[in-house]
């Protein structure tokens, strides 16, 4: 289709990092030439997710709200049927290594960004975000469903609630990782691997094609919404 890899787009695809998207993920590649896949990792978060299947968290501790955040993510994983938060990631690097070809970890290290992130935070957002990382460790697996579907209808609208709520935290964690993300995108691309598949959150899927489309890398997408309806038959 393309006359050589640097012509192809950047397929940027949303996910949840609790809902169980094997499957879809398999079937939207399936028959998908690819140079690489890259994933919303880094290395430390990619050592403990991809060998021990444990939350991508900093090991040792780490602020009180991002342990609680594993707590949440753990168990909402289980229960939605993911098994592990951020199984999405799991199986692109399992569908990596069957293809024997690269994975990409593009995000920013972990212990960085939650550094910058405390620094970056009023007090009000630190005091909501614990408040919201207690509320996640009960609240009941239905309502995180509805909140699911909810988001897939209208993922901007979403998004637009978290910058009002919490716009040190879009900033850090949307905003400043899409450009780092697009970077080391662009730079593979510039190393041969164009034809790329990048599984990520779906809140950064729109940004990201932004930042890549502003370094002049054309990009395809598949929002959260779209993925999780694909047949996998």
């Amino acid at each position: 289709m393309y006359s050589s890899t640097l012509e192809a787009p950047v397929l940027l695809l949303g996910a949840a990092h609790v809902v169980d998207l094997e499957g879809p993920i398999r079937a939207t590649l399936q028959g998908r030439t690819l140079d690489a896949i890259a994933v919303e990792l880094d290395d430390e978060r990619a050592r403990a997710l991809l060998t021990e299947g444990t939350p991508a968290a900093p090991a040792g501790g780490g602020p009180f709200f991002l342990r609680l955040w594993a707590v949440v993510q753990r168990r909402l994983g289980g229960e939605l049927g993911a098994g592990i938060a951020g199984a999405e990631m799991r199986s692109a690097a399992t569908l990596a290594k069957e293809r024997g070809i690269p994975l990409l970890l593009i995000d920013d290290p972990i212990r960085e960004t939650v550094a910058h992130l405390i620094g970056s935070l009023s007090f009000r957002e630190r005091i909501l975000l614990v408040v919201g990382s207690i509320v996640g460790l009960v609240i009941p697996s239905r309502l995180v469903r509805t909140e699911i579907d909810r988001y897939a209808e209208a993922p901007d609208d979403y998004v637009g609630q978290l910058r009002q709520a919490y716009p040190g935290v879009a900033r850090v964690l949307l905003d400043e990782r899409n450009e780092h993300m697009a970077a080391r995108l662009t730079e593979a691309r510039r190393n041969g691997y164009g034809r790329v598949a990048a599984v990520v959150g779906d809140a950064h899927v729109r940004g990201l094609a932004d930042a890549l489309h502003r370094r002049g890398v054309p990009t395809e997408t598949v929002a959260f919404a779209q993925l999780r309806t694909v047949t996998t038959s």
